[in-house]
């Protein structure tokens, strides 16, 4: 089972794990923000390591880019008994465990979460992928890494809108599972939460859950709440002059799928009252929402789907969640009506 350690320094954790297997090489790999701004907080601590870079961003999270990182890795003389450091958020998690997963059939990877999206949420579970033909992670595998490291020192190093991003995910987990947390949190804003807590509660939650499910087979599914219409809305944006963060596409998705629970008569109205609130009080509200028809189109290949039926994670109250509940197109049509009503 893998390591995972949460702690303002990660440095000598960092040299343990290094030092319990002879590796060839060592390998870190970075985009342009993670090697200006965090890298010089671990660099002294990696000994005689190959940097490895990518641009950053979702819209690099492809085959190409794969191809990159590859080709990096066999001109550098990496073999299999090589290991990487992948320091950043959660597209160069995804994308790095993916590239370290099948480099040889498989090398040891080491992830090390920069943003609070991907300490929250991206770095657990062993989730790896890509996007392909502009859908959200369309290819991948499952492999836990070697070890996870989270330092919330990190998080000084980003600006408000990725802080703000990741905590769509603090909020989601509190919905689908914990009423006493959410009752906490929203009571306050952005700028008053206690990180160290929020990220503590998350990954224990969220590695708990793929422990009990690794394969996405049953309970796990209920983290996929507000991620059907959330990621129609973010691969719809993906590609425009202003594509949205995870997060923000995400907070669409958790008001719209909590209006579906409403009209399924599974949420009351004064809990989707609190739940909009809150969320449009943190994100405010998306002016530039695709179109229904757009959304609706993308909703048909999210990978929940079975068949042609639309399979969504909804709350069944605050606090908790049931999974693969069946969703017809007016439903969705009425809670994008919602959303942009607000």
């Amino acid at each position: 089972m893998q390591s995972v350690i949460i702690k303002r320094k990660i440095g000598q954790p960092l040299q343990d794990i290094l030092g319990q297997k002879s590796y060839s090489k060592i390998g870190v790999l970075v985009d342009v923000n993670t090697e200006n701004l965090c890298l010089p907080l671990i660099q002294s601590e990696i000994p005689n390591f190959e940097l490895l870079r990518v641009e950053a961003g979702e819209k690099f999270k492809t085959l190409e880019t794969c191809q990159n990182i590859w080709e990096q890795l066999t001109h550098k003389g990496f073999d299999r008994h090589s290991i990487l450091i992948v320091l950043g958020g959660g597209v160069l998690g995804d994308m790095g465990g993916f590239c370290a997963s099948t480099f040889k059939r498989g090398i040891d990877f080491i992830l090390v979460p920069t943003t609070l999206l991907s300490q929250v949420d991206a770095s657990v579970g062993g989730k790896l992928g890509i996007d392909f033909m502009g859908f959200k992670n369309h290819i991948g595998l499952f492999r836990e890494p070697t070890a996870t490291l989270i330092s919330p020192n990190f998080l000084t190093t980003l600006p408000v809108r990725e802080l703000r991003s990741g905590y769509a995910e603090v909020i989601k987990h509190s919905l689908i599972a914990d009423k006493g947390k959410w009752n906490s949190i929203n009571r306050k804003g952005l700028d008053e939460q206690n990180w160290e807590d929020l990220i503590d509660f998350s990954f224990q939650f969220k590695s708990g859950i793929a422990e009990t499910d690794p394969y996405e087979g049953g309970i796990r599914k209920i983290l996929n709440f507000g991620h059907t219409i959330g990621h129609a809305v973010e691969s719809c944006c993906l590609t425009t002059d202003s594509p949205l963060f995870h997060g923000e596409a995400i907070a669409v998705g958790m008001i719209t799928e909590s209006h579906i629970s409403f009209q399924k008569g599974m949420l009351s109205e004064a809990d989707l009252g609190e739940v909009t609130n809150y969320i449009k009080g943190v994100f405010g509200k998306e002016k530039n929402l695709p179109t229904t028809e757009a959304i609706l189109e993308w909703v048909t290949q999210d990978k929940k789907n079975k068949g042609n039926r639309v399979l969504m994670a909804l709350l069944e109250g605050v606090g908790h969640a049931v999974w693969d509940v069946e969703v017809n197109e007016n439903e969705i049509r009425n809670s994008l009506d919602y959303y942009r009503s607000l």
